[in-house]
């Protein structure tokens, strides 16, 4: 058989739902496209499957029983690097803002498409796959391929490590975080559009609200500081600056 016929690994999801309707529905989905596929009904016995299963994705809905409930999931997953697609019959923009805030890499609402939520959940698993954030074959060359090891001042991404050190401590930053983060450092000094960071840390196919890019470019200002010389540039996205430099010794 070519090579390239043979069919992928199977990923690894966990599901934390624990209405039984929805979890059958959402496990019958998932299952068709030969992901292996763990269940819980409480986020304590959630993350302890993530654990032991090493799994690539988590689907996990918000209103979970007992101490925690989904973005508190959401919140130990992002610490674990383990990519999170939330489930919420929330319709208000604050609980869909938080729960990409506390690391969720997308979300869908209830009721929801049982074909949407399988789309989203490979478009995860692409992005979380990539050794590095930007694309293959990207429509312009602001999406070049990056370095293994990007730096700016003090601030340094390794792609092949998958993670990110601020003079020299590591930054506990998710997958979608760091891929945003590494992009703006291929291409400083750049004025980057929303949709063109959606494109290449997203995926084409990624469909939602704009202002996502907004949230997670708040928490790397958040959790990075005045390391991130970031600039907003009104009606148009984002530009990342050098930093200045270091002036002259003895003032």
């Amino acid at each position: 058989m070519d090579p390239a016929a043979q069919p992928r690994p199977r990923a690894t999801v966990v599901l934390v739902e624990d209405d039984p309707a929805i979890a059958d529905l959402v496990a019958l989905y998932l299952t068709r496209e030969g992901w292996a596929l763990h269940r819980a009904t409480d986020g304590e016995t959630g993350l302890e499957l993530v654990t032991s299963t090493g799994a690539d994705l988590a689907v996990v809905d918000v209103g979970l029983p007992g101490g925690l409930d989904g973005f508190a999931v959401v919140r130990a997953l992002a610490e674990r690097g383990v990519p999170c697609l939330l489930l919420t019959a929330r319709d208000e923009e604050a609980d869909r803002v938080l729960g990409l805030e506390l690391g969720a890499d997308d979300y869908v609402t209830k009721p929801f498409s049982p074909r949407e939520l399988v789309a989203r959940c490979k478009a995860i698993l692409r992005r979380a796959a990539r050794t590095e954030p930007q694309r293959a074959a990207p429509p312009d060359p602001v999406a070049a391929p990056a370095p293994a090891v990007l730096r700016l001042g003090e601030l340094t991404v390794d792609l092949r490590r998958h993670e990110a050190r601020l003079r020299g401590d590591p930054v506990a930053l998710t997958t979608r975080e760091l891929a945003l983060l590494a992009h703006l450092l291929a291409n400083r000094g750049l004025v980057l559009s929303r949709r063109q960071l959606l494109d290449a840390c997203w995926g084409p196919a990624w469909v939602g609200d704009e202002r996502t890019v907004d949230v997670h470019v708040a928490q790397l200002r958040r959790k990075l500081g005045d390391a991130l010389p970031l600039a907003t540039v009104r009606g148009v996205g984002y530009r990342l600056d050098e930093p200045p430099a270091p002036g002259p010794s003895g003032r």
